[in-house]
């Protein structure tokens, strides 16, 4: 039996549903209901300083996750509304966070991990809105990972694409942005703005959209999520 690592993705648009109600309970339902031993989260705090956590910590850890560490300050779940969560038996290396360029306030957060799988580095990100902000941000991921000791790598989260990959994937030297069905807007939808990039010693299955009760009407984007495979 091939071992898997399963790797999510979910926009929480800070736990405010379609129905415009904050439910972070639901949140967690579409979350759990992925079955994924590492998620990436984007949005999970709310818009205005000192930006607490649209998702408790105390739900997520009666979840049985663990609220990986960033930094948090004021009761944020991460940094920038980037967070990650994990569970049992993957051990945490080092975190960093990635300053991001743009109008908008940006970030990034990195991971290095010791999973089932062995090594694996993770960058969590919700890059700009504006295309030329997008690749600055992407650019500077880059730079960041190229001043480190090589490891498998993941860059996972809300790439706000809705046009061709090609300059993005230019970017991503060395790395490959996967395929993925559409993932917003959740009721209907049209555009694979969640992906996730991977570095070529990297096996994976294709990725997934979660679609499930109750996610399309939890967020604005639907979870996606891949399978990383053994060597």
């Amino acid at each position: 039996m091939v071992q898997r690592f399963r790797l999510a993705s979910y926009n929480l648009q800070k736990c405010v549903g379609l129905d415009l109600r904050r439910r972070p309970g639901r949140s967690l339902q579409v979350i759990d209901a992925i079955s994924a031993d590492l998620v990436v989260l984007q949005e999970a705090d709310k818009r205005l300083p000192p930006r607490p956590a649209a998702l408790p910590h105390d739900l997520v850890e009666d979840h049985g996750w663990q609220i990986l560490p960033f930094g948090q300050v004021d009761g944020s779940l991460g940094w920038h509304g980037n967070a990650m969560l994990a569970r049992p038996g993957i051990e945490l290396l080092s975190t960093a966070h990635i300053e991001l360029p743009g109008l908008e306030p940006r970030g990034a957060i990195r991971a290095d991990l010791r999973t089932p799988l062995g090594p694996l580095r993770v960058v969590g990100t919700h890059l700009g809105l504006l295309r030329r902000n997008r690749h600055r941000q992407l650019a500077a991921i880059m730079r960041h990972l190229d001043q480190l000791s090589d490891l498998p790598t993941v860059i996972a989260g809300d790439f706000n694409e809705w046009g061709s990959m090609r300059p993005l994937q230019a970017i991503t030297h060395g790395m490959t942005i996967l395929k993925s069905a559409p993932s917003y807007p959740a009721p209907r939808p049209v555009a694979g703005l969640d992906r996730f990039a991977l570095s070529k010693d990297l096996r994976f299955e294709k990725p997934t959209v979660h679609q499930a009760r109750p996610a399309r009407v939890a967020s604005d984007h639907l979870p996606v999520w891949v399978d990383l495979l053994a060597a």
